[in-house]
């Protein structure tokens, strides 16, 4: 008999649907810490998202006034819309996020070396939520350090699965 897997952990993953990566952050950068967040955005940002239109590579959050925003994301206009509905594709986001969340993650993120980091985006019951991380930026040698410890474990994995 198969074991069943924990049904509830099952339902999350159909729930969500990703929209876009950035894998490049985790290569760039120690992600120390994350959390989910809400994204504030116009009707035609939502459908350019429907379609899978995203850019999350040079894109960071920052702090401002007490809010949260996401900055250098890349939204492509949506095509079926008219050019006086549609959104500016790089303008800055505002992240919902509780006062607490916010006083915790600035607080981190106002730290030397630290930095707000988008690492996802995904719909989750029909909402937009983005997947911050707090991390803390590489340097070349800790990229070649960890590029390298990864081939060994792949090494090994692959040699234990051919051996047995």
């Amino acid at each position: 008999m198969a074991k069943k897997k924990d049904s509830k952990e099952d339902d999350k993953k159909k729930l969500e649907r990703p929209i876009g990566e950035n894998r490049k952050a985790r290569h760039d950068y120690e992600i120390i810490d994350t959390l989910e967040c809400g994204i504030q955005l116009v009707g035609s940002e939502v459908k350019s998202l429907r379609d899978g239109k995203l850019s999350l590579s040079e894109s960071f959050a920052r702090v401002l006034r007490g809010e949260v925003f996401l900055v250098n994301c890349e939204i492509p206009e949506y095509s079926n819309t008219s050019m006086f509905l549609n959104h500016e594709p790089k303008r800055p986001r505002k992240l919902l996020l509780h006062k607490t969340e916010i006083a915790k993650f600035a607080g981190k993120s106002e730290d030397r070396g630290l930095s707000l980091v988008p690492l996802k985006m995904y719909f989750k019951q029909g909402r937009v939520k983005v997947l911050l991380g707090v991390g803390r930026g590489r340097k070349q040698h800790d990229k070649r350090d960890k590029l390298k410890s990864q081939d060994a474990k792949r090494d090994m994995a692959r040699a234990m699965r051919n051996r047995g």
